[in-house]
């Protein structure tokens, strides 16, 4: 496909209603074209030689290969493609192993017509695409206490707590088991030297651990 006005865009997403949605968006621009759209990440990257993409959407749960690994592997192919992971899931961990691959950009999928077309523009420019919530996450996590005694996990978890999420909730934005939450709080507690939740809200702001 000879597209020589155009970014290249490749979409990876496995909701094909959500693959779909983006594929006119992108295509509705001047400045844009999908050359690729894939259900997952294993047929993007057979394709990759094929699609020459410039810019590639990433979702992060993916069937077989995640997202994450998905642009590991894209970037080791072609370091100049860039990759805007798209998510539902707004989890520092998954946020910072996803810039670590390579990752560009981070926006959920809630992001309208505009923030998606403003997404791809600022990449363009060089700049790093990054829904609000997610870049105050990531500014955040470089406030936090250096000596903190707490695990990244753990301090997730504390920040979930804090944000009033009950053990179900967590266990499920966290995909663990209510029993592995529970420990990691049990554990939290302990190296925070307190009994209660309120307890350790408390000192984790005191003590900037989140």
């Amino acid at each position: 496909m000879s597209l020589p006005f155009k970014k290249r865009v490749v979409i990876i997403e496995d909701d094909q209603e959500i693959r779909e949605s983006f594929n006119l968006i992108v295509n509705s621009s001047q400045r844009f074209a999908v050359v690729g759209a894939y259900g997952n990440c294993e047929d993007a990257i057979a394709a990759l030689n094929r699609d020459k993409p410039e810019i590639v959407l990433m979702d992060i749960e993916l069937p077989g290969m995640n997202g994450i690994k998905g642009t590991q592997i894209i970037r080791d192919k072609n370091s100049s493609t860039e990759i805007i992971m798209v998510t539902v899931y707004e989890d520092s961990d998954l946020v910072f192993e996803a810039l670590k691959a390579g990752a560009s950009g981070y926006i959920t999928k809630s992001a309208n017509y505009t923030e998606l077309l403003s997404a791809l523009e600022e990449i363009v420019r060089g700049g790093a695409p990054m829904s609000s919530r997610i870049a105050r996450m990531v500014i955040d996590n470089y406030h936090i206490n250096p000596n903190s005694p707490l695990t990244k996990r753990e301090t997730t978890i504390l920040q979930l707590i804090s944000e009033g999420k009950t053990y179900t909730q967590i266990s499920e934005e966290l995909f663990i088991s209510k029993e592995t939450a529970k420990t990691h709080i049990k554990n939290i507690y302990s190296k925070l030297q307190v009994n209660s939740k309120s307890e350790a809200i408390a000192k984790a702001n005191h003590d900037k651990l989140i």
